[in-house]
């Protein structure tokens, strides 16, 4: 039976309230965080996060982020925090930055793929905080989309894409940062960075002085590493500008305003004047905007790949990849 689903207001005590009730009874609830809205159940009922699974459609073998609200919390659930990682906890949290720790039996092993580690961070949005707060343990929560579509940040985007079947969204506004967190790793006192996201290399280099990139190996140890991530459900195309457009069927998502009018029929830009952060803010609900019935296929103009637009263009060569792949 279909359930129409309840945007709240998550700034409403009795709002994050009934959400925490859900979670208490092994339910589902999507809510806001600084990156995008995710998509959470109780961390340590594992019926519970097997409903992530099964709503998402994810593949069970892509471990779950679990958040928390609390830094102290890290020793409830993990061991043997490498001094890098407490570093970069210093530094970061709380904020969109992941760190994949080793984990304590505490947390199931749906959770991390029957992993021995498991991915944690702590957001900064204020509603996710006091959701895990009154929660009183972590939330394992991943986007909240149908797996391998684009991230949600809005409410909005939510509730269209789990119309009917997810009871409780709570609204906190427009994601800040519009990206997924970056994840990172701490391996033989090593920073290993898993994927690109809403912290910068750059930003991370200035704490730790050294990352390593994770090499284009085909083990699955940390969320976000499938091929076929972030898709829209039209075709995407990357292209250097509005020039490169070949139909009006289509949909143009440009960096800056464009130097000539585009070709397609629906255009959306990221920055008028070039800024990274404003782009990446926008780069998920825009492309949610431009994939349409009406279209045949999105084009989209390259970014610059240093700080947030290489976590971007990450994203979007990914995209690109989805129909020349087996998908799951």
């Amino acid at each position: 039976m279909d359930i129409k689903p309840e945007i709240l207001d998550g700034s409403d005590p009795t709002s994050v309230e009934r959400a925490v009730t859900l979670l208490r009874e092994g339910g589902l609830v999507a809510f806001p965080t600084e990156t995008v809205y995710g998509l959470g159940a109780d961390a340590l009922n594992a019926l519970a996060v097997a409903r992530i699974f099964e709503l998402k459609r994810r593949p069970h073998f892509d471990p779950l982020i679990i958040h928390i609200s609390r830094k102290e919390w890290v020793n409830r659930y993990t061991k043997n925090v490498p001094a890098h990682a407490q570093e970069l906890m210093d530094r970061f949290w709380p904020g969109p930055l992941t760190i994949i720790l080793e984990k304590r039996p505490l947390v199931p092993d749906i959770v991390t793929s029957g992993l021995a580690t498991v991915a944690v961070r702590m957001p900064s949005h204020p509603v996710a905080l006091d959701l895990i707060d009154r929660l009183g343990q972590p939330v394992a929560a991943p986007s909240a989309n149908p797996f391998g579509y684009v991230s949600p940040t809005k409410a909005a985007h939510v509730a269209r894409m789990f119309a009917g079947k997810l009871p409780v969204i709570l609204d906190g506004g427009s994601s800040t940062f519009g990206l997924e967190s970056t994840i990172v790793s701490v391996r033989d006192g090593q920073v290993v960075l898993h994927r690109h996201g809403a912290v910068s290399l750059e930003e991370l280099l200035e704490v730790v002085g050294e990352v390593h990139e994770k090499g284009g190996d085909s083990v699955i140890d940390s969320p976000g590493q499938l091929p076929y991530h972030y898709a829209p459900h039209k075709p995407l195309k990357i292209i250097r500008g509005p020039e490169e457009i070949t139909t009006p069927e289509s949909s143009f998502l440009a960096f800056r305003t464009p130097s000539l009018k585009p070709a397609s029929r629906r255009v959306r830009t990221l920055s008028p004047g070039g800024d990274l952060r404003e782009a990446a803010a926008n780069f998920f609900s825009f492309l949610i905007e431009l994939d349409r019935e009406d279209v045949d296929i999105i084009f989209a103009e390259q970014l610059p790949e240093l700080g947030l637009g290489k976590a971007m263009m990450e994203r979007l060569k990914k995209a690109a990849r989805k129909d020349t792949l087996v998908t799951h």
